[in-house]
């Protein structure tokens, strides 16, 4: 009886360390009680039972790890919201998209709509550029999530998702992040695609022509209108539609009237279209945002593409047949960037803070056991989130990623298709190195015979084969690049594009 009772005080002791390891690998004292203890019961002849206690191990990573996969299937259902692309509900995304078109729409004041009547521009008016940079970045955002998937199939289910997160925008009356969305998928590079339009079913392209048609800009966008009219309580307008009316109204009326006297009647009108923006800014908002989603979508948002890229990139999934039509991309029905020349403004702090913010999210809900790594199988589902994900991602990480390895992922990334300019393009050639060199990536020594390694020639860098494409140190000296290298040609096909598309896509460019 006394046996019986002793070997379950030590698998409730077993259980203890098993469950709350991190316990142990925090408070010294308790792991040198516990070993004490452990000697007890070896002294005692239980050699057996003395491994059910047994904390030596706890420091290791393999412990840790094993640890971490088994909470991970005991935890999933607590995690409070996923930040996996394929895994996201359509709801949730439309909350999330609402949430940040909100946030950006309240931000704009009386005197910033005052002063884009007068200057008909945003030029000087952050704010509102930074609004409209937003709906335009979502139509980026909406095209290349589409676009980075394989195959037509993929792709088709990427559109069928964002169908739907349309329907819930619609539902939502967030008209302004609907036109972006929309906009997204009628644009050309999209519509062009018939392998991927063959692939979604016919009741999601007649909600797809429905919604089309309520956006469309025929007869000045009548039947937007029409449903905006309808819609009571919490509303996101169309602004670009908007601020059209207000320049329409501010160029059409005269300023004086003919007796010289002040033109009263126009700027009472004014008045009355810029206070019922304002005065949707007052409304709640009928949604909760997770924030960790939030900092996931503002760092996918971050997006400087031009339009030949994108549209290189659609001819890169689907190349085009001989009776094709002309490269020039057609109006589409909707037009989601309606100031297209408005672009964000790429600022390393900025999109440094969004990495960290987004990092520090990741490691919050898939770091359980708080050592630091994810699996490389979650990193990459992570990454597939983002329209950058058919960037190369290195295989030699031991099936774990680390915080500092998943920063300098993003990072370069975001640096890269943001067109800063932060360097981390580096012109390596393999090179067959005469006296002992180690890399400058990972200080590991290049082993080998012949071609132990890459080295930049511009900055005289070195590292391994499979360290050059994590490399997030700035190429300090550059030549001065030709234009043809520079041009989105060349940058898409050799930083977009997956291996296999590469290859695809430069025969194509061959054959014009």
């Amino acid at each position: 009886m006394v046996l019986e009772h002793f070997f379950y005080l030590l698998s409730i002791i077993k259980y203890w360390i098993t469950e709350f390891w991190i316990m142990f690998k925090m408070d010294s004292k308790l792991s040198t009680a516990m070993e004490e203890f452990q000697e007890v019961v070896r002294a005692n002849g239980e050699e057996l039972h003395c491994r059910l206690i047994d904390t030596s191990q706890i420091n290791s990573r393999d412990w840790s790890r094993k640890l971490t996969q088994r909470v991970k299937a005991n935890t999933s259902k607590k995690r409070k919201v996923s930040l996996l692309f394929d895994h996201l509900e359509p709801e949730e995304l439309s909350d999330h998209l609402t949430y940040l078109e909100f946030k950006s729409f309240r931000r704009i004041s009386f005197s910033d709509y005052q002063n884009y009547i007068v200057n008909s521009c945003v030029k000087e008016n952050p704010t509102m550029e930074r609004s409209i940079s937003l709906c335009n970045g979502i139509s980026q955002w909406v095209q290349l999530m589409v676009l980075s998937r394989p195959t037509p199939q993929l792709r088709a289910e990427v559109f069928i998702k964002f169908i739907h997160v349309a329907q819930k925008l619609h539902q939502l009356q967030n008209f302004n992040t609907l036109m972006a969305v929309i906009g997204g998928l009628c644009h050309s590079s999209i519509s062009r695609l018939k392998e991927t339009s063959s692939c979604v079913p016919h009741d999601v392209i007649k909600v797809f022509n429905e919604m089309t048609e309520l956006l469309s800009s025929y007869r000045n966008y009548d039947s937007y209108r029409r449903a905006y009219n309808e819609c009571s309580n919490f509303k996101i307008p169309i602004l670009g539609v908007h601020l059209k009316d207000l320049i329409s109204l501010y160029e059409g009326m005269p300023d004086y009237l003919e007796d010289k006297k002040i033109n009263v009647y126009k700027l009472y009108a004014l008045y009355n279209h810029i206070d019922e923006l304002i005065q949707l800014q007052e409304m709640p908002l009928p949604l909760e945002a997770n924030m960790d989603l939030v900092h996931l979508l503002t760092l996918s948002l971050d997006l400087y593409y031009t339009e030949d890229e994108i549209y290189e990139l659609s001819y890169a999934r689907e190349p085009r047949s001989h009776r094709a039509a002309p490269m020039t991309p057609s109006k589409p029905p909707v037009v989601a960037d309606w100031a297209s020349g408005v672009a964000p403004k790429p600022d390393p702090k900025t999109i440094s803070k969004h990495v960290q913010r987004m990092v520090d999210s990741v490691f919050k809900n898939y770091d359980h056991d708080q050592d630091g790594y994810i699996s490389q199988e979650e990193f990459e589902k992570i990454a597939a989130s983002f329209p950058f994900s058919f960037c190369v991602m290195a295989k030699d990480w031991e099936g774990l990623i680390s915080r500092d390895e998943i920063t300098a992922y993003f990072m370069r990334a975001s640096s890269i298709y943001s067109k800063l300019g932060l360097g981390f393009a580096h012109n390596f050639q393999e090179t067959t190195y005469l006296r002992p060199t180690f890399c400058d990536n990972c200080a590991g020594f290049l082993w080998g015979v012949i071609k132990q390694g890459y080295r930049c020639k511009d900055c005289g860098m070195n590292c391994h084969k499979q360290c050059k494409d994590l490399v997030v140190i700035e190429c300090k000296r550059r030549p001065k690049t030709s234009i043809a290298d520079s041009s989105p040609t060349s940058a898409l096909a050799s930083s977009l594009c997956p291996v296999g598309v590469k290859e695809q896509f430069h025969g194509e460019k061959r054959l014009h």
